[in-house]
């Protein structure tokens, strides 16, 4: 199975994942393009175009994540994927008519990844209870290349508990704490020396309890005689990267921790029972951070790796610099 793909909503914001290669590795694509990331929630807040504006054609939102309505983790940004490029120098004004609302001050920035997907995360990780709100006011708001705004976009969303993963590759371990108290340690094994894990914090991307997985979906090998090759679908996913990088159990590896030893594709692997029971602990934006790995950080537009750029790396990449939120 390759990759994942679905249709892409026009005017609408719409499902809140970035749709990547669906298995374990260390090939396919590092990034997540506009045209990958698939978020969900409607338009709340929409208008037809004034008789002089705009003066060319639409510039549209293809999604803006997180859903509207829902709860999400700390490391959580919210993202915003244009259906048309954004000039470099229409960026500024672009980013000062999305307007992020905190119910607690929050200081932050915009950050873009390309021409097409924008970024805002806080400086550091979102205070747990926080509530958020984007508007996206773009009516009559141009992108540099002749297109404008002409629907405002609204949606709303939750910070929930501060639940936290910490993978230690040499170690074998999974730390997993709640708002900041330890529950449990896990044994896991990571990536072998030909297949490592990214490192670095990757907030989670999405979950799910099967996933049909390949290794020819992520570039390792589609030769059925390979001893790398693979086709399973396997249970209790948490998604990290979009290059295939997930939490989960696996049948090749069912009593990981260091006893075992053995290294999997890229993935950090649990017994059926960790997995089972990591899956009802985490949600969508709880980081997972791993260490250890002789891969280096995962890019920061690899899934929602965001905080993998420190804070100068960051405002490098935006248009109206740090900001705090308005109050909610």
């Amino acid at each position: 199975m390759g990759r994942r793909t679905s249709g892409i909503g026009i005017a609408l914001v719409t499902v809140a994942t970035l749709v990547g290669a669906s298995a374990c590795g260390a090939g396919g694509s590092d990034k997540a393009s506009g045209t990958d990331a698939k978020a969900s929630g409607k338009a709340s807040a929409s208008a037809s175009p004034t008789p002089t504006k705009p003066a060319g054609p639409p510039m549209l939102l293809d999604t803006i994540t997180p859903q509207t309505g829902t709860t999400v983790g700390v490391a959580m940004p919210i993202s915003v994927i244009f259906t048309n490029p954004v000039a470099e120098k229409a960026r500024a004004t672009v980013e000062k008519h999305m307007k992020v609302s905190a119910s607690q001050p929050v200081a932050g920035a915009w950050h873009w990844m390309g021409d097409r997907r924008a970024d805002w995360r806080p400086k550091t990780f979102w205070p747990s209870g926080t509530k958020v709100k984007i508007d996206a006011d773009l009516k009559g708001v141009s992108n540099g290349n002749g297109r404008y705004g002409v629907h405002g976009y609204t949606h709303t969303f939750t910070i929930g508990d501060d639940v936290r993963a910490d993978v230690s590759v040499t170690g074998h371990t999974m730390k997993v704490t709640r708002n900041g108290k330890l529950v449990r340690t896990l044994s896991i094994n990571a990536g072998s020396a030909q297949y490592p894990t990214w490192d670095g914090t990757m907030a989670v991307i999405d979950k799910q309890e099967k996933v049909h997985m390949t290794s020819c979906s992520v570039g390792i090998s589609c030769d059925k005689g390979s001893p790398n090759y693979y086709d399973l679908t396997l249970p209790w996913d948490v998604h990290l990267t979009q290059s295939g990088t997930y939490v989960h159990y696996s049948t090749g590896d069912p009593y990981p921790g260091s006893g075992s030893a053995r290294g999997s594709h890229g993935c950090v692997h649990l017994s059926m029972a960790d997995a089972k029971w990591f899956y009802g602990q985490i949600k969508q934006g709880d980081p997972i951070t791993i260490t250890g790995s002789p891969r280096g950080n995962a890019p920061a537009d690899n899934g929602y790796a965001d905080f993998n750029l420190s804070w100068s790396q960051w405002l490098a990449g935006s248009g109206a610099g740090e900001q705090t939120t308005a109050t909610l």
